[in-house]
């Protein structure tokens, strides 16, 4: 080939990719959102949004109506339809100058969007009565879409994720459980088609759900620039990439640091159980072996044994005197694992486990009485000193956090801004669990989110959330406690209008953060729904605290939504739960029943109240105070003293 020929060759190539270009420009595209099966809300305006070569006539079919739109020199447009009664199913057509896309099996009806954490991202398989549930889940009316989890710097213009899927026990297994049962309420008493969007990412805070103009007035991040943090964010791509290989190839399992015979150095000492980020290894991902080297007397040869460590966040890979007996890849699951009789004698024995963390805490993180080697008539505790290794760690490759975590704005740009178009009836919400350590900046931060999303739709949507469950040991005492006031944030963001919480203080597991009764949560937020935007005559609420007055050395206290009556769970009629101080604000556990409406309060040896306080605890697991449908009350304290979180 001659010096021509390739000259000529190489414009015919550049000429077929600019008319490629152009064809891909001219061709009309819709984001993710719309899909078959999808619902778009009633009684409002149809929005449909999408991409096209600028100035191309976009035309929009549905349910008998038809609207265009002239695309912008960026190729946007926006085709906006007459609000439409409930319905369907229905077909789409959306036609440009070089394609038509048609969208088909569409309903009208009520879309509702669940974010949060991961107690909203919790699935349905992960739940109680599962197998049950999810076979009897066939609503071809309730559809589902699931975003993907993604961050990003600046707010995009699509998410990824979807496509909607009709409600079937096939496609219901891995969606949100408090979303379904959410959504399968308000199906059962309205008969209307209901959408379901799930846009949540376990372990996040609400920081990084806010969006940056509001974000970027506070103090934390006012002098911060994103482009900058997105800048080494992407310098950092190399180092993550010499870390996955690292991870690849990990040292530990290539140098078979499990082995008896494999002579390794450098082990330190460690104590057991505990995060290591609470430890001199710091705030790291990556790969760290434990070794713990403990003696079994002659009455344990030779018998099988049952191996305890408790949870470890995020895997783990156990080995028993050089032999792999077990592993599991979920941070919140305790790991109990059998050892074989030919592997166990006396003498000297060796456990080893290699434990990989992804995000967050890291590490054999449960009670030291969860620690333990049991043969069924004699039990070792294996807490206290054991020796560590590190293998592969982020902090080796010079990688920060870089999670959803590491800056404000990376969820709302990502996985709801692009989003805000799409019409919406509400919002539920379970987020909190991340933010209690700053429980009192949330009072701030809650309630400036659900303004921020109210105003980027652009009308005041209900918004309802779940008040953080019952977790962690019960207090022996009357104490402190972040979790209690991080549910008051909560509650006092119900002064906003079209707002409810679903207080589930009853269902939660003290040693799981993620309680797997999701039927009730989702079925208390629908109540809220039910009466707050629907005006249903039903109780949608426990009792919540009004007021107070003081006499003698009793207190009584008076509440809202108690016009159904005030009950016990008890079946002795003991109220629990309330505790009670005088000006030393020493709080003491007081004797309480109801009266009418009313519940007094005392304890003997506090002869001058002044204060109260109700289910104000991590895990007040023994509160009891309901109204006669079943709902129990909100904690509550009636003082306004300084808290341990305020001015975090």
């Amino acid at each position: 080939m001659n010096a021509l020929q390739r000259i000529l060759l190489t414009l015919y190539f550049c000429i077929l990719s600019l008319v490629s270009v152009h064809t891909l420009q001219a061709e009309v595209k819709l984001p993710v959102i719309f899909s078959d099966n999808m619902v778009v809300q009633r009684n409002k305006n149809v929005t449909v949004w999408g991409w096209a070569a600028g100035g191309e006539i976009v035309k929009v079919e549905f349910n008998g109506q038809r609207g265009q739109a002239k695309a912008a020199k960026n190729g946007k447009w926006l085709v906006s339809l007459k609000p439409m009664t409930h319905g369907g199913p229905f077909v789409m057509k959306i036609t440009g100058k070089s394609n038509t896309i048609t969208f088909k099996n569409i309903l009208i009806g009520d879309v509702w969007l669940g974010s949060g954490q991961s107690n909203m991202e919790w699935i349905m398989t992960n739940t109680s009565d599962a197998a049950k549930e999810i076979a009897a889940g066939n609503y071809p009316k309730i559809r589902l879409f699931t975003v993907e989890k993604e961050t990003s710097y600046k707010p995009e213009d699509d998410i990824k994720g979807g496509p909607w899927l009709e409600c079937t026990p096939h496609n219901l297994q891995y969606f949100s459980a408090v979303a379904y049962y959410f959504g399968k309420r308000l199906h059962e008493e309205l008969d209307v088609p209901i959408g379901l969007i799930n846009s949540s990412w376990g372990g996040t805070k609400i920081e990084p759900w806010i969006s940056w103009d509001l974000m970027s007035t506070e103090d934390d991040y006012k002098n911060l620039n994103p482009a900058e943090f997105e800048h080494k964010a992407n310098e950092g791509k190399k180092n993550q990439q010499r870390y996955a290989e690292a991870l690849k190839n990990e040292l530990g399992t290539k140098e078979q640091w499990y082995n008896l015979n494999t002579d390794v150095k450098g082990w330190k000492p460690i104590q057991l159980p505990g995060l290591w980020e609470k430890t001199e290894i710091g705030d790291v991902d990556g790969v760290i072996w434990f070794k713990k080297e403990f003696d079994l007397s002659d009455n344990f040869h030779g018998k099988q044994l049952t191996l305890s460590l408790g949870p470890i966040d995020d895997v783990d890979v156990t080995y028993f005197n050089g032999v792999e007996v077990g592993g599991e890849n979920q941070y919140n699951k305790d790991r109990i694992y059998t050892i074989k009789p030919e592997l166990v004698k006396a003498g000297k024995n060796v456990i080893v486990v290699k434990v990989i963390d992804h995000q967050g805490g890291g590490g054999i993180y449960g009670n030291p009485e969860q620690l333990n080697v049991n043969s069924g008539e004699s039990s070792i505790n294996l807490s206290g000193e054991w020796q560590y290794k590190t293998s592969v760690l982020t902090s080796d490759f010079g990688i920060k956090d870089v999670g959803p975590n590491s800056f404000a704005s990376l969820l709302y740009n990502a996985m709801i801004a692009p989003i805000v178009q799409y019409p919406i009836r509400g919002v539920i919400w379970y987020q909190g669990e991340s933010n209690t350590y700053a429980a009192h900046k949330y009072r701030r931060l809650f309630p400036m989110l659900i303004k921020n999303w109210r105003s980027k739709w652009g009308y005041d949507f209900p918004f309802l959330w779940v008040q953080l469950a019952n977790y962690m040991a019960p207090s022996a005492q009357p104490s402190e406690s972040d979790w209690a006031e991080l549910r008051e944030a909560q509650s006092m963001t119900r002064s906003l209008p079209k707002t409810g919480e679903a207080v589930i203080i009853d269902i939660g597991e003290a040693d799981d953060i993620h309680p797997r009764n999701k039927k009730d949560v989702g079925i208390r937020l629908a109540l809220n729904a039910l009466h707050i935007e629907y005006g249903k005559d039903v109780v949608y609420s426990g009792p919540a605290y009004e007021s107070m007055k003081i006499e003698g050395n009793q207190v009584i206290l008076s509440f809202s939504n108690a016009d159904q009556g005030l009950s016990t769970q008890d079946k002795y009629g003991y109220l629990k739960g309330f505790a009670i101080a005088g000006e030393d604000k020493k709080f003491v556990w007081a004797k309480a029943y109801i009266q009418g409406d009313q519940v007094i309060v005392y304890n003997e040896a506090v002869k001058n109240p002044v204060a109260v306080r109700y289910a104000w605890g991590n895990n007040p697991d023994d509160a009891n105070l309901y109204n006669n449908a079943g709902l129990p009350a909100s904690p509550f304290r009636t003082d306004s003293w300084k808290g341990i979180t305020e001015g975090k």
